[in-house]
């Protein structure tokens, strides 16, 4: 059942514009997706969709009619608003006219060691939003078991990591804000190899066996990997720069690093 909103007071939609703020994101549990592509990718994953909030405009397209069925099958609350009110949640400039409220997944370590050989991607303190969220879709397009940032990341549930991942954080486990004495201890308990990435004494990435149970670790946008991570790695890791360039984007590097553990791999 569709419920028709036309006050701005609305409970649901004061809490879809608290969702903007990290604060309320952590204390509630919940975030918003937003956009055709995404809220479909919400709705077709196992997460937990409370509601959904469109616009008429929105439900002229086929696509947005499927998503509302399948949410219905799910008991997902379906809420249609004005523009005008719809404006007030979003949090893009051109809108699609479709957004959802979802609840945090919690994953266990041992969700992510299903792999005969476990594939991980850390991130150490990489804050720009756009960075997080393509390393996540790398993640999942390499077959990653599972992405780990340290404290100091930027917030998966951001919407601007969320449109960045393309609706891939719905497809691999995420563990959040761990200590890097955590992910040192997680990776000696399960006998999984760290490896990080350095421009300083290291080794180039295509020469290192990536075949093995492997965390490959990322660093900050201009401190690189913490020398906690750096020093209880077992081979730091380069990539040959041909041009006039200190170094490639994060994300970049991700997707050459992680791609080579796909080649090898196969």
């Amino acid at each position: 059942m569709t419920e028709s909103v036309t006050s701005p007071q609305n409970k649901f939609l004061k809490l879809a514009a608290s969702l903007k703020r990290k604060k309320y994101r952590d204390e509630l549990g919940l975030f918003l997706v937003e956009g055709v592509r995404l809220v479909e990718e919400a709705a077709q994953s196992s997460w937990l969709v409370e509601t959904c909030i469109y616009t008429v405009q929105a439900l002229k397209q086929e696509r947005v009619q499927e998503i509302l069925s399948l949410l219905r099958s799910k008991d997902c609350r379906i809420l249609q608003v004005s523009p005008a009110l719809f404006d007030k949640i979003t949090d893009t400039q051109e809108p699609q006219g479709i957004i959802a409220i979802v609840r945090k997944h919690t994953y266990s370590f041992n969700d992510a060691l299903s792999k005969e050989k476990p594939f991980f991607v850390v991130l150490d303190e990489v804050q720009d939003p756009g960075n997080v969220g393509t390393v996540i879709r790398t993640a999942v397009a390499a077959g990653c078991s599972g992405v780990i940032l340290t404290k100091g990341c930027a917030d998966v549930f951001a919407s601007k990591v969320v449109r960045a991942s393309m609706g891939s954080i719905f497809h691999v486990p995420i563990f959040e804000n761990l200590t890097t004495d955590e992910v040192v201890s997680y990776f000696a308990e399960h006998g999984i190899t760290m490896l990080a990435t350095s421009l300083q004494s290291s080794k180039v990435y295509f020469t290192v066996d990536l075949t093995v149970a492997v965390a490959i670790v990322f660093g900050n946008e201009g401190n690189g990997v913490s020398q906690t991570l750096l020093d209880h790695a077992e081979n730091r890791l380069y990539i040959p720069l041909r041009g006039s360039v200190e170094s490639l984007n994060v994300a970049a590097s991700a997707a050459v690093i992680l791609y080579e553990a796909v080649r090898q791999r196969q």
